[in-house]
Formats: structure tokens, C-alpha cells, sequence
């Protein structure tokens, strides 16, 4: 390995050495271990310290194709005590700015889609609602005073069919009237509890 290999791979190293150091700070902010579960804690460190490892040695062999050699881990060691030195205290404050933008932006969205998209769509679903029960309301309206003058038709047109029935009934013979009474009560006793569930629902849909 030449002289500028080397040169190169300790700069990377202590280049990693830092990127590492801002990996962890990054880590540490988002993972709030005191909230979380031990093993689920544990296995998070693990999955951080493997991709950490993949990433350090991909710059590594992209720069001298994997050779470590002791200097490396001294290259490493320097980066994240420089950064620890000069840069931690800087890093934090960007990292905690650039959360609260994140946020601030995510907010702000979550308030427009809520203002220009849920709000609309929320008040025209509530107006075709109300203008369905309305217009379902008019129409009710409509059939029940129909009903009414249809049946109030029917009342004039039969009562003097039932007064010409009452005075025939009047003229008949004994036994033919008995007969017909018989015959009406049998027809009665089928069709008048239909009828009266019927003028029952009837009543009470009109006095709505």
C-alpha cells in the first residue's frame, strides 16, 4: 500500500471516526432508552453497531480494499475524540433545530391538508346530507297529505255505498241476513287485523 493510500485512509478513518460520533449522538436523540424495553434497547444497539461496522469497512475497502491495519482503529479513535471535542456541542443544537423543522413543517402540513381537503369535503358530505333528509322530509310530507285526501276520498265515496248495504241488510229476510253476517264476520276475522296494523302504522306515519 503507497504512502497517499495511507494518507487517504486515514483521512477516511477520521472522517468515519467523526460520521460515527454524529451516528451515535443521532441514535441516542431518537432512541430514548429510559421509554423503551431492555431487549427491544438491546437489539436496537446491535442492529447499530453491525450497520456502523458495514458502513466504516464499505469506506474502507472503497479506499485500500479492506486492509486494516492498526493505525485504522487509531485514525478512528481520533475522529471521535475530535468530534467529541469540538463538534458534539455544535451537532446537537443543528439536530435538535432540524427535529423542530421537521415537526414545524409536518404540522404546518397536517393543518393545510386539514384546511384546504378534510374541512371542504367534511362540510360538502354535511350539506348533501342535509339537503337528502330535506328533500326525503318534503317528500314524506308530500305522501302522507296524499294519503290523507286519498282516504278522505274514500270515506265520501263509501259511506253511501255502506248506508245502501246497511239498508238492504235492513230488507233481507232473517236467515239470509244471518247468512251474510256469518260471511261478513269470516271475512272480517281474516282481513280486519291486517287492516288495523295497517291503519295503526298508518296513523302514527301521519302524525309524524
Amino acid at each position: 500500500m503507497t504512502l497517499s493510500v495511507q494518507f487517504y485512509t486515514m483521512l477516511a478513518m477520521v472522517g468515519m471516526g467523526s460520521i460515527f460520533g454524529a451516528a451515535l449522538d443521532t441514535y441516542n436523540r431518537f432512541l430514548n432508552r429510559k421509554s423503551r424495553k431492555r431487549w427491544l434497547v438491546f437489539l436496537n444497539d446491535v442492529l447499530f453497531w453491525i450497520l456502523q461496522a458495514l458502513f466504516i469497512f464499505y469506506i474502507l475497502f472503497s479506499v485500500n480494499f479492506g486492509e486494516v491495519r492498526f493505525y485504522i482503529f487509531i485514525a478512528l479513535l481520533c475522529g471521535f475524540a475530535g468530534y467529541q471535542a469540538l463538534l458534539k456541542d455544535l451537532y446537537k443544537k443543528l439536530l435538535e433545530k432540524f427535529i423542530q423543522a421537521c415537526i414545524s413543517i409536518y404540522k404546518f402540513s397536517v393543518r393545510m391538508v386539514k384546511n384546504l381537503v378534510y374541512s371542504p369535503i367534511k362540510w360538502l358530505v354535511l350539506l348533501l346530507v342535509s339537503i337528502i333528509l330535506g328533500l326525503g322530509k318534503g317528500i314524506w310530507a308530500v305522501l302522507g297529505f296524499l294519503m290523507k285526501v286519498i282516504l278522505s276520498i274514500l270515506k265520501i265515496v263509501f259511506t253511501p255505498i255502506l248506508w245502501v248495504v246497511k239498508l238492504i241488510s235492513s230488507l233481507l229476510p232473517k236467515n239470509l241476513k244471518k247468512f251474510v253476517e256469518k260471511l261478513y264476520n269470516k271475512i272480517a276475522g281474516y282481513l280486519f287485523p291486517f287492516v288495523k296494523v295497517i291503519n295503526t302504522k298508518l296513523k302514527k306515519w301521519l302524525k309524524r
